[in-house]
């Protein structure tokens, strides 16, 4: 009953509401300090927040660009102003972001920026601003990048949990965190390669935002001279010193505002409300570009926040392809991979899709593994310079809990079998090498079948597909040198690129996100509980740094056995 009378009171509260508009003069204020993701995550009725389930408005990169956009063509935003310090987004994202506020920068409207705190990450979105204000007692992370491992042999040692590990590939490191306490030679060799390549382009794209040169920029980063605002205004990095209320003075003195006349601040979750007539006209087409988001680890079934649902894709690439308006597809990846029997599932269906319409493959920040295994299958793949790529190879892993629950738990298990390999990867049953060899047999076909293909959908000869395979991470232009893609670009680029495809331009169609967003009424009641992310949230909150560890325990538990997933969980900071 009384779920029932809050629903009745949003849907008067929606129905009842006006349509929000801009005033001439206002600015876009962008403050994402928050974790983004491709889509938004919508709150339906945000003035009425549930604590226990908080959503964060705004935070879909497909949304931030299309709204920076609406902005540049919005004649009354009058500007842009970033205020940022710690962002939860891929380099590739942010080069994203960067690239669509340097085109709104070509209207002649300003965008500046006001950080307290800026990670290395924050900067390099903040860099690409006319104007940059830093705290007084603020700071400026520049020193370099970092990608950090965690290894937990030693703790299955003490807990007497054997790991049984099959792989393929001299750089499949992912079992490498339960089978050592170090990074291998191969691992480390080839994080260093991406990780100097994504740096390289780092430094470049902040020499031409800031006009200055690399080689000083290299130095500063190198040798961590940056250690105070001072600094950072001495190596061009920041234009001034100052607080947020003197940013505001100028904001002013640009706007022709007098002292007693309040700038005209539009919040970028209210401004997604606004409908102007650019977006009026983007809406008028027939024709459509479809565009399917696969973000999240890959897995059977439907998925849910932050897992690709094999089921689900399928369901979207078969509406997508009946679906006569549609005249072109872009799969947007961004996955570390997962399920090699998901990622299987998926990339059959995209070679059905892809008979009947253009299929492009938009790379995000990761698309490895099983997200290089769906975007293989596309007509052509888009990935920025940064994008962390490649780690073509599969593995499997079996945790062995008999000495474990013996040894600890007082726990013994016994057993009936009717043939030899009846048990064969049962947790409490111990492994024969007769187990092993079949289960790497498995391992070793699975691999054959992914290089195959991928050498097949790239045109290439297996024996060159095998020599930049091996599991090996690649970042985006180490990729289009090695042939693994095609263009380096933006998801912009890739739309450009289905449009020529479908013989459509640039005014003549409109983008339909795929799979559709729940009815709004679902969203109310979603909102109304406590949902993954917000449960997510509060373990964080209470566990703080043990967290990544409970993620680890779930992961094993939930983990399919044959896995085409990146090596490891990348932490770059």
């Amino acid at each position: 009953m009384f779920t029932g009378l809050v629903i009745f009171f949003i849907f008067t509260l929606v129905s009842s509401s006006s349509t929000i508009t801009t005033d001439q003069k206002s600015v876009l204020l962008l403050k994402l300090n928050g974790n983004i993701t491709e889509l938004d995550i919508d709150n339906p009725v945000p003035s009425l927040d549930n604590p226990l389930n908080p959503v964060v408005d705004g935070t879909g990169l497909m949304g931030i660009l299309h709204n920076i956009e609406k902005a540049k063509n919005d004649p009354n935003i009058a500007g842009i102003v970033l205020h940022l310090q710690s962002i939860g987004a891929g380099f590739a994202s942010l080069k994203e972001l960067r690239e669509a506020l340097n085109d709104f920068k070509q209207s002649k409207k300003f965008v500046w920026a006001y950080g307290e705190y800026l990670s290395e990450g924050a900067y390099y979105l903040t860099s690409v601003a006319n104007k940059i204000y830093l705290n007084p007692t603020g700071s400026l992370e520049f020193n370099g990048l970092s990608a950090q491992r965690t290894f937990y042999k030693g703790a299955f040692d003490k807990l007497d949990i054997k790991p049984e590990i099959f792989r393929v590939g001299t750089y499949k490191s992912a079992v490498e965190p339960y089978m050592t306490d170090k990074m291998s030679e191969a691992s480390r060799r080839q994080t260093e390669s991406y990780l100097n390549s994504i740096y390289d382009l780092y430094l470049k794209d902040i020499a031409t935002s800031r006009k200055v040169s690399l080689a000083r920029l290299t130095q500063a980063s190198d040798s961590g001279l940056v250690q105070s605002p001072a600094d950072a205004l001495k190596y061009q990095l920041i234009t001034k010193i100052g607080y947020y209320d003197e940013l505001e003075a100028e904001v002013k003195q640009r706007l022709d505002l007098n002292e007693n006349q309040k700038i005209k601040w539009v919040r970028l979750s209210k401004y997604r409300e606004v409908e102007t007539e650019w977006e009026k006209q983007q809406k008028k087409s027939n024709h459509r570009i479809a565009v399917i988001v696969a973000d999240g680890e890959i897995r059977s079934g439907n998925g849910r926040d932050g897992i690709v649902g094999a089921a689900k894709i399928v369901k979207a690439l078969r509406r997508a392809r009946k679906s006569k308006s549609v005249k072109a597809i872009v799969l947007r990846v961004n996955s570390p991979g997962g399920s090699a029997l998901a990622s299987d599932i998926m990339w059959r269906e995209i070679h059905l899709t892809r008979k009947v319409k253009p299929v492009i493959a938009s790379m995000s920040d990761v698309a490895a593994s099983g997200g290089y295994y769906i975007a293989m299958a596309c007509d052509t793949i888009v990935a920025q310079p940064n994008t962390i790529t490649g780690s073509i190879g599969i593995f499997s892993i079996y945790f062995n809990l008999a000495a474990f629950q013996k040894n600890k738990l007082g726990i013994t298990n016994d057993y009936v079998n009717t043939g030899k390999f009846s048990a064969l990867g049962d947790p409490s049953y111990p492994f024969t090498e007769a187990d092993r060899q079949i289960l790497q047999r498995s391992i070793e076909r699975g691999y054959e079948s992914f290089t195959s293909k991928a050498a097949k959908d790239r045109g290439m000869s297996l024996a060159e597909l095998k020599s930049v395979a091996s599991g090996r991470v690649w970042a985006g232009n180490e990729a289009k040198q090695n042939g693994l893609v095609d263009v380096l670009g933006s998801f912009n680029d890739a739309l450009a690129i289905a449009a020529k495809k479908a013989k459509l331009s640039k005014k003549d169609y409109r983008l339909w996100f795929l799979p559709v967003e729940k009815p709004l009424i679902d969203k109310i009641k979603d909102n109304l509980g406590v949902s993954v992310k917000a449960r997510q949230r509060m373990l964080k909150q209470e566990l703080g740094e043990l967290y990544p560890y409970l993620e680890i325990l779930k992961k094993i538990k939930e983990t399919p056995q044959v896995q085409a997933r990146l090596p490891y969980d990348i932490v770059i900071k």
